[in-house]
């Protein structure tokens, strides 16, 4: 039986003969493309959440940024208009406290984001309500690696000129400064005719994004730096989450829980498989010196530390809670 069947199936035996309030629809806006980590995901949360509504409460789906990018989606969250969103990388733009997930190499694997979440969940979603968000679950985007159409990228002098497209989060941005590239943030749904025209070089984001857009079939080179693993938010409005009765709450928190098991899993087997579909392109792929690209990235979190109320203590934890892997 697959995943999501068993998922569903759990779910109907969990939640079975809870009450829920009548027609209640929910959409679930996001900005992956079919095939992506991001529809298998909210695919996945939705089907939980439904199978459990028992057909009185509904998420309805909408990839491909078909509500909206990542900003508009966050502003329609705040009016109404969409009940959901699976922010990622952006959510550095809502409050500083997520640039901790920007500091490059500070995550190690998916078991040291567990535990970072069990200890420092509090701190996120603090932050969350503070800019009138709560976070429902967690799921992911990944480990980002680098894709450009001028050279292999084995050192971060490489990166010298190349017109890099990054996510619309500030910590990003001053990285790739850092290591000399020339930083564009953009929408991810522009990416790709960027790259077919020629506007930018390259760009960073996990094989998942990387394949579900095509984008290895306008770009030359992959270098695999894993430079940074970024978290993605099942993110409501909170003042209309408060708002759905308590009974539905705490099912769309079972369902996000489940669904980052689910999202775990999967990702870790695109990972393997998608990798062989961005070589099968025609792609040259490279191994990059994560060392040096360590080395660096000191400065970022020097800055960091001393830019953001706290942040130095935020990067101690999280390193201290990595040394378990």
């Amino acid at each position: 039986m697959k995943i999501s069947a068993l998922v569903g199936v759990a779910a109907a035996a969990l939640f079975a003969g809870q009450a829920f309030a009548a027609d209640t629809t929910l959409r679930f806006g996001h900005v992956g493309n079919p095939g992506s980590l991001f529809e298998a995901t909210v695919n996945n949360f939705a089907a939980c959440v439904n199978e459990a509504a028992g057909g009185t409460a509904e998420v309805q789906t909408f990839g491909a940024s078909q509500l909206g990018k990542d900003k508009e989606l966050l502003q329609k969250l705040k009016l109404g208009q969409v009940q959901f969103a699976l922010p990622s990388s952006v959510m550095s733009s809502v409050d500083d406290v997520f640039g901790i997930f920007e500091m490059p190499y500070i995550i190690k694997d998916r078991g040291h984001m567990r535990r970072v979440q069990g200890e420092m969940m509090d701190t996120f979603e603090a932050a969350a309500n503070s800019k009138g968000y709560t976070i429902v679950g967690l799921a992911e985007n990944g480990f980002r690696n680098i894709t450009n159409n001028i050279r292999p990228i084995n050192v971060p002098a490489d990166l010298e000129g190349v017109k890099l497209r990054t996510p619309n989060g500030a910590w990003r941005v001053k990285m790739f400064k850092e290591y000399g590239a020339n930083p564009t943030p953009m929408a991810f749904s522009d990416v790709f005719t960027a790259l077919q025209t020629g506007v930018i070089d390259g760009q960073e984001n996990p094989y998942a994004q990387i394949a579900s857009a095509k984008f290895q079939e306008v770009q030359k080179y992959l270098s695999v730096t894993g430079h940074v693993y970024t978290p993605a938010y099942i993110l409501a409005s909170k003042k209309h989450f408060d708002k759905l009765p308590a009974d539905l709450q705490a099912t769309l928190k079972e369902c996000a829980t489940s669904t980052q098991d689910f999202t775990y899993q999967k990702a870790a087997e695109l990972e393997v498989e998608l990798l062989g579909v961005i070589k099968a392109a025609g792609v040259e792929v490279n191994e990059a010196d994560k060392d040096a690209f360590i080395e660096a990235s000191k400065p970022i979190y020097d800055a960091f530390a001393s830019e953001v109320d706290g942040g130095g203590d935020m990067i101690e934890m999280v390193l201290s809670l990595g040394s378990s892997s």
